[in-house]
């Protein structure tokens, strides 16, 4: 946690990326298991470095729509929690069904919103926990733009009972505009502090970190 701020870097492909996330102050490592992210990592090299992860540290795993099969593999490997990206017409049966197999409180839903859409209920009934990322008509997250903070700001503000992650275009220059427009506890960071798709950037960690601090406390140096 930065200042107050829970922070999950996401994307992440290595071991030593995990471990400087850890060392910065990340609460969550995340795993991207969809075979179409080019941050994609398979479940089989997880568990290779699975027992050599950061302790301590909530690890999730990121995938899309996933089949009982795939999310029965992903609870095997252990993860602490379970991000689902979805569209947002998806039937309330098999949102629920995610729910009942990982967990109200270990599922994390991230509808995909179209611009004006309403969050659906079901997804509110199913998880403690709600991811809102930019929305892309033409897949699921990893846009690296923008998202819609002050959106952001009235889910929350309604729905004060869950917890709220924002994610979208996140970076060390708009991290801090984005806390205070959107309000969020909860960010979620990825092409914002990389190099290349799935290769962290350790000075831009390093800076949206020092950012969030500064966003917190004021301190100018």
């Amino acid at each position: 946690m930065i200042d107050g701020i829970r922070l999950k870097v996401c994307g992440l492909t290595s071991l030593v990326d995990a471990e400087f996330a850890d060392r910065v102050g990340a609460d969550h490592l995340g795993f991207i298991l969809h075979p179409e992210s080019p941050r994609y990592l398979p479940l089989s090299q997880y568990r290779d470095m699975a027992a050599r992860l950061p302790e301590g540290r909530r690890r999730v795993a990121v995938m899309v729509e996933p089949s009982s099969e795939q999310l029965a593999a992903a609870l095997a490997a252990n993860f602490d929690r379970f991000q689902i990206h979805h569209r947002a017409d998806l039937s309330p049966e098999v949102i629920n069904a995610w729910s009942l197999e990982v967990g109200r409180d270990r599922l994390w839903l991230a509808p995909k919103l179209p611009p004006g859409a309403e969050l659906p209920a079901a997804v509110l009934a199913a998880a403690q926990t709600v991811l809102v990322d930019t929305y892309r008509p033409d897949g699921f997250g990893g846009t690296g733009r923008i998202g819609d903070w002050p959106r952001f700001a009235a889910l929350r503000a309604a729905h004060p009972d869950h917890t709220w992650v924002l994610a979208g275009g996140l970076s060390p220059d708009n991290i801090a505009a984005a806390l205070a427009e959107s309000g969020a506890g909860f960010v979620d960071i990825n092409s914002g502090v990389e190099a290349a798709p799935g290769l962290k950037d350790y000075a831009k960690l390093r800076a949206l970190v020092l950012a969030i601090h500064r966003a917190r406390t004021g301190e100018s140096a």
